[in-house]
């Protein structure tokens, strides 16, 4: 919490702020743009950085992929929020909830590398962070991320430039 804006769960009458708050940085190749449908479909994922005069600010989702391991997505502020704090709140709300849950390790795939080290995150070298059991299970996910993070040939041309980061927890 700061004095200008607070972390709370996402409600359904956010889809559209959260579309309209990650559409710039989907042009810009930074986060990839999502049907509307999945937004609903992960609402429950979502935190939402609202200001006191009741702005959205920032949203950051975070997705269980297996019983150690979970992702910190659609991580976005709005432009006159960056540099104010939004996104390290969130991001530190989205751990303290992937500890409640009982999550491990955490993951990100993302262009903001310096940002992700500053909260503990290190570039994977490989893909040992899952044993090759769990790897052959993760695999019959339909989930987008899920193919980010096992690295499949499919999300290539979406993932192109971005970097695999992990934190232990």
């Amino acid at each position: 919490m700061t004095d200008s804006f607070h972390i709370r769960p996402a409600r359904t009458s956010d889809v559209p702020a959260i579309k309209r708050l990650v559409a710039p940085l989907a042009e810009e190749r930074i986060l990839m743009a999502k049907e509307t449908v999945a937004y609903y479909e992960s609402l429950q994922e979502f935190r939402i950085a609202e200001s006191y005069d009741g702005e959205m600010v920032g949203c950051g989702a975070l997705h269980v992929m297996w019983e150690d391991l979970a992702e910190i997505r659609t991580l976005a502020a709005s432009g006159q929020w960056r540099g104010k704090g939004v996104g390290h709140v969130l991001v530190e709300s989205l751990l303290e909830e992937a500890r409640a849950l009982g999550v491990a390790r955490v993951f990100c795939l993302t262009f903001e590398v310096d940002f992700f080290k500053r909260h503990g995150f290190e570039v994977m070298a490989d893909q040992s962070a899952v044993d090759p059991e769990v790897y052959s299970e993760l695999l019959r996910s339909h989930d987008e991320g899920v193919a980010e993070f096992l690295d499949l040939a499919r999300v290539k041309p979406n993932t192109l430039g971005n970097t695999r980061m992990i934190r232990t927890l």
